[in-house]
């Protein structure tokens, strides 16, 4: 039997260098140390953190200071009017599009003038809110165009999944929308560096349709067909990523304390 420990030092295997946009909430301390602990057992990776905010926040910087895993942390501010109500639904408008689009144009400056011989490496969106097994990481390591997975419980679903015949894509096995272009979770693709690199309008947009964020990006990249398409996972059989979220948090005795006037329970510390 192999040994399953990595070796994260190892600079022989291509970089994945992963998106994660990140807003301020009182579990985001909680979720990015998750995501600390997982990425410092897959070797070769760079994150890149997008905070939602007019400056970098202590929190994340020194979080992210005392993680280990190589970083970069930009900031990007989503305009008021395009913000999350706290009465709207999770769909009721965009997300992290410009935070995504800002590691996007990081990584395209980081590699701006080099040769094709001195780029290689894999792309991927990493949200804040799932979970990812270790394994997710190899299978996408050496995608050669786009790579494309199940993601487990997303969509009202117990699996959204790629259809795969004669080891290609040819479809969705997903409940909402499944004619969308490319009818996929953030979580379940990752796109080559150098590809990425080589078409200019590849980003994501406000103008798309809910939904159909992944297709905007995913349609600069994928231009001949589904066949395009690198099945992972054995060939799509296998969830190594699931949306799991964490449980929002009821604080209604925080606000009892502001309204008696009390130092609230976070007073002097972080959580």
């Amino acid at each position: 039997m192999q040994s399953r420990i990595v070796n994260t030092n190892d600079k022989s295997v291509p970089t994945i260098y992963v998106v994660t946009p990140t807003y301020a909430r009182p579990q985001q301390k909680a979720e990015l140390t998750r995501l600390c602990h997982t990425f410092l057992l897959v070797p070769n990776i760079h994150w890149i953190i997008i905070e939602d905010a007019k400056s970098n926040t202590n929190l994340v910087h020194n979080l992210l200071a005392n993680c280990g895993v190589v970083y970069t942390l930009i900031n990007e501010a989503t305009p008021p009017d395009q913000k999350l109500n706290s009465t709207d639904s999770r769909h009721a408008k965009p997300r992290g599009v410009l935070q995504r689009n800002a590691g996007l144009h990081w990584i395209r400056d980081a590699f701006r003038g080099l040769p094709n011989n001195q780029i290689e490496g894999v792309i991927y969106f990493a949200d804040d809110d799932n979970t990812y097994s270790l394994d997710l990481f190899e299978e996408m390591r050496y995608t050669q165009t786009v790579s494309v997975w199940p993601v487990g419980l997303v969509g009202e679903l117990m699996v959204e999944r790629p259809k795969v015949e004669k080891e290609k894509v040819v479809g969705w096995d997903v409940n909402w929308s499944p004619n969308r272009p490319f009818a996929i979770d953030m979580a379940g693709f990752a796109v080559n560096l150098k590809l990425f690199l080589s078409k200019n309008k590849a980003k994501f947009a406000y103008q798309a349709k809910m939904g159909h964020q992944e297709s905007e990006f995913l349609k600069h990249l994928v231009t001949t067909g589904l066949n395009e398409l690198e099945p992972k996972a054995d060939l799509c059989t296998k969830v190594l990523v699931w949306h799991t979220r964490t449980e929002k948090v009821d604080l209604k005795e925080e606000n009892r304390r502001k309204d008696k006037g009390l130092h609230m329970s976070d007073y002097g510390i972080e959580v």
